[in-house]
């Protein structure tokens, strides 16, 4: 019992600012676990693509489809917990909630794989790959002509100096303000009254 009140009075501002009932707010975080789940396999997958695709062009365009994708993912996602969950209406707030508990969720699984591949598998390979790529005669030479080489080594060097940890939580941050911005078209896109039915 006191852990309810204890959930609930947590949770009462989200509540009041959607204007859903208490098990109406405990449904759309079950729903959002579950999407939020799915995203975060999506982002990883990109993630992947990304590392992969600093030497390799095919899996660089296979991360950049799974940025583009996203969205559509998100968006297909709310449709159907605004059909099977809120019978075929929800209100722009609700849903725009909804996709920002989603990248919550999927953001600290996905941070949470970063977190580990960086800390047990990665070995240095991510940021030794990305200095390489930069140090490139092209690469230099785009960034002489741009005025860009002492923002290029300065962000190198605090890549570098970045912990496991300090990457994986700029990456949640990251995550987070994406979904908090990107909801707003979507929740926007997917927005739906209730029919009133006239006898």
């Amino acid at each position: 019992m006191c852990k309810k009140m204890r959930t609930f009075a947590g949770d009462y501002i989200f509540i009041y600012i959607i204007n859903v009932t208490a098990p109406e707010y405990r449904q759309l975080n079950a729903f959002a676990r579950i999407d939020g789940a799915m995203l975060s396999v999506l982002m990883i997958a990109g993630f992947a693509c990304y590392v992969v695709g600093l030497t390799s062009p095919l899996y660089g365009f296979l991360s950049l489809l799974t940025l583009i994708v996203m969205p559509f993912f998100v968006g297909t996602r709310l449709k159907h917990f605004r059909d099977n969950g809120l019978e075929g209406s929800i209100s722009f707030l609700r849903g725009w909630f909804y996709v920002s508990k989603m990248f919550l969720y999927g953001g600290l699984l996905f941070a949470l794989a970063v977190y580990a591949y960086l800390a047990y598998m990665d070995q240095g390979y991510l940021v030794m790959t990305i200095g390489r790529v930069m140090s490139a005669p092209e690469i230099v030479e785009a960034l002489n002509q741009k005025g860009l080489t002492d923002w290029a080594n300065e962000s190198l060097h605090v890549l570098q100096s970045l912990r496991p940890i300090d990457f994986a939580l700029n990456m949640l941050a990251t995550v987070m303000l994406s979904g908090f911005i990107l909801g707003l078209p979507i929740a926007a896109i997917m927005r739906k009254g209730t029919t009133k039915i006239v006898n």
